[in-house]
Parts: C-alpha cells; sequence; structure tokens
C-alpha cells in the first residue's frame, strides 16, 4: 500500500452555489458564501440563460445521454452542428468530440505517438498528456519549460530517428504562462516534427475573438485539444485537426470509437457558448486587461508579479504550509483561492492559484488585497 504524508493529504469539500453565481458555499463549513476565485469558468458561461435553456431543450428533446459511441447510436445533429460549427471558428478541417479532455489529450498522443516514437514534451504539460505518451509506448523526453534552446538541442539529437511527437499547452493551467507558439511550430516544421499543442485553457480567452494560440501560425499544428468545462461553461472536449488527422482519429482511435458519445445537453451548452464568444471576439481581451491590472495592483503590493498574460495568476509563496495559511486566511474574508501544492506543481513552488473572471464584481480586487494585507 502507498504511503501518503498526512500533511499532503487532500480532502474533497463538496460546493454548492450561492444566490449569486459567483458565490459557492461549502455544505460542510459555515455557510458564509465565498467569491469564486478558483474555478476556470473564465467567462462566467456555464450559468448563462443562453446556456441553461439551450441544455434544457436539448435535455427534454433528447434525453441525458446518448446512450452509445458515436458509431452506434450516439451520435447526434447537434454533434454534427458542434463540430462544424469549432472546425470553421479555427479554421481546421475536422473536429470530433470527446466526453472529456482527459480522453481527448489520450487520444491526441497515440494518433500521433507509437512504440517507435520519440516524444519531446514540456516539462509541466498536464497529466492526462503524460499518461497519453505512457499508453503510446513511445520514448519521452521532457524539455524546460517554454525553453525553445533545450527543445532545438533534443530535437537535432534525435532527428536521425524518424519523426519527433513535440507536445506543448497554450495556456499552462499552474503557471498561467504560454510558449512563444510562433517560434515553436516554426522549430518543429524545421525538424519535421510533428506538434500536439493542448489549448484547454486558452481557448475562449487567448487569440484573436479567443480563436486560442495557435490560430493563424504560419506553421502547422497537427492536432489542436480543446474543452468545454472552461471558458466555454459546458463540460466535454474535442480534437480539431486536418481532414486527414480527422479521418484517422474517426476510423483508429480507441478513446473516441468505444465510448458513450457526448451528452447531448452538454453538447447543446457548448454550442451556445460559442455563439456567444463569436457575438462577443472582445471579451479575451478585456478579461486580459482586468488580469494585467490584478498582476500591477499586487507587484505595487509587494508581491512577486505573477507569470503570464492571461487569467491564471500564481502567487507562489515557497511552502505548503504558507499557501494553506493564505487560503484560510481567504476564506475567512469571503474568499474562494486554492492552495496548490506538490506533486501538482514542483517541490518548494506551493502557490495560490487565482483566477480572473469576466463577471466577478468590480471591488474584488480590493477586497483580495485587504485580506491578503491583513495580519
Amino acid at each position: 500500500m502507498s504511503h501518503v504524508d498526512p500533511a499532503r493529504r487532500r480532502h474533497l469539500r463538496t460546493w454548492r452555489p450561492g444566490q449569486e453565481h459567483w458565490h459557492l458555499h461549502s455544505v460542510t463549513g459555515s455557510g458564509t458564501p465565498l467569491l469564486d476565485l478558483a474555478s476556470n469558468d473564465y467567462l462566467g458561461l456555464s450559468r448563462h440563460p443562453d446556456l441553461v435553456n439551450a441544455a434544457t431543450a436539448a435535455l427534454r428533446l433528447e434525453g441525458v445521454g446518448a446512450g452509445g459511441s458515436r458509431l452506434v447510436t450516439g451520435s447526434r445533429p447537434s454533434h454534427d452542428e458542434l463540430e462544424q460549427a469549432l472546425a470553421s471558428w479555427l479554421n481546421r478541417g475536422r473536429v470530433l468530440l470527446f466526453p472529456s479532455g482527459f480522453q481527448a489529450n489520450i487520444a491526441a498522443v497515440s494518433a500521433l505517438a507509437n512504440r517507435h516514437s520519440t516524444v519531446l514534451a514540456d516539462r509541466l504539460i498536464h497529466n492526462s498528456l503524460l499518461v497519453g505518451v505512457r499508453a503510446s509506448g513511445a520514448r519521452l523526453q521532457r524539455f524546460a519549460h517554454n525553453d525553445l534552446v533545450d527543445l532545438e538541442r533534443r530535437l537535432a539529437a534525435c532527428s536521425d530517428g524518424g519523426p519527433a511527437v513535440v507536445i506543448s499547452e497554450s495556456l499552462f493551467s499552474m503557471e498561467g504562462t504560454s510558449p512563444d507558439l510562433d517560434s515553436l511550430a516554426s522549430l518543429c516544421a524545421a525538424y519535421g516534427a510533428r506538434l500536439l499543442i493542448d489549448e484547454a485553457h486558452a481557448l475562449g480567452v487567448l487569440g484573436n475573438g479567443g480563436r486560442g494560440l495557435c490560430h493563424g501560425l504560419r506553421h502547422p499544428v497537427h492536432l489542436i485539444s480543446g474543452t468545454f468545462g472552461k471558458a466555454f461553461g459546458s463540460g466535454g472536449a474535442f480534437l480539431a485537426a486536418d481532414d486527414a488527422m480527422g479521418e484517422q482519429l474517426l476510423q483508429t482511435s480507441g478513446a473516441f470509437r468505444y465510448t458513450t458519445a457526448m451528452a447531448p445537453p452538454l453538447v447543446a451548452g457548448a454550442l451556445a457558448a460559442l455563439k456567444r464568444i463569436e457575438a462577443h471576439p472582445s471579451w479575451g481581451d478585456q478579461l486580459q486587461t482586468r488580469a494585467s491590472r490584478w498582476r500591477d495592483a499586487l507587484e505595487r503590493s509587494g508581491w512577486s508579479r505573477p507569470a503570464g498574460a492571461g487569467p491564471i495568476l500564481p502567487l507562489i509563496v515557497g511552502a505548503d504550509e504558507v499557501a494553506l495559511g493564505l487560503q484560510q486566511k481567504l476564506e475567512t474574508a469571503g474568499l474562494l483561492c486554492i492552495a496548490i501544492r506538490p506533486p501538482t506543481v514542483p517541490e518548494g513552488q506551493a502557490r495560490l492559484r487565482i483566477v480572473v473572471r469576466r463577471d466577478l464584481p468590480d471591488n474584488t480586487l480590493e477586497r483580495f488585497l485587504t485580506a491578503l494585507s491583513n495580519p
């Protein structure tokens, strides 16, 4: 039996929504409403009336679940509609839906790599991508975070062993950082490497009209992974590719073929979210402007400036107990901001993960700074 350090033990807490959609309550706590600074609902769409109404209509018309895989009885017109709308929005040949981002990432790696492949992965990629590498049987090398010099050195060293697969993310969920994707794609093209980018945290927020940082690059990204459980406020995921890769996934991907199709209410909610995002292309820029104000204010208050430019602000404090103490201090002040500790982040880099959302009340930054400064 594996041993878990009691100081590192995680405990599940269940939250229920408050009357205000940005408030949460702990069902085991005092009942004090907590302002949510932790979820990935970046645009505040998860309880938007358009999404709720679309999901409710689909629920009544099509039922709760799809009842089968897409290749049996699970495919619905709404699946096709969402896939085609996303392909058009992202300017990709083909999009396929998956029930979860974890599943989509395993499928993506398996489509690009096998036991004869070398995978070069950013050191901080999501666990689901690492699981995909292990499932593929490929050889794994991990390059320093967002370090293209280290990546090129490794690409040059493995250039005689067949095409490599490079994996990174467009917005790292615990770091708040983004790679120089244009240079990364150019480097992969120069060495004939195939490129997989996880855009889960960037879609809806970063890039032209919220299309992510892969949109409009000069060199190809062979597979893009995205999810609906973050800025889209729904659930499920997708892979976007060219026509040939999309057909390969459809015909050979066990992760797509042998799973129940994405639930119709979630499909409807995601499609409604896409329509909202398309109708408001400046939302992502506005959110980045708000996040920049938070970074400026934290820096002026004596904290290290959180890395990155998007809505994820890591406030790195080092020791686990310091991060947990700050989390508790914020909860006492009515703010929910979660302490992130190893193994999710490297040893000695425990942090508060602050999420700035579009729909936060105007006085949230002042409340946050006041709570942090209180003894």
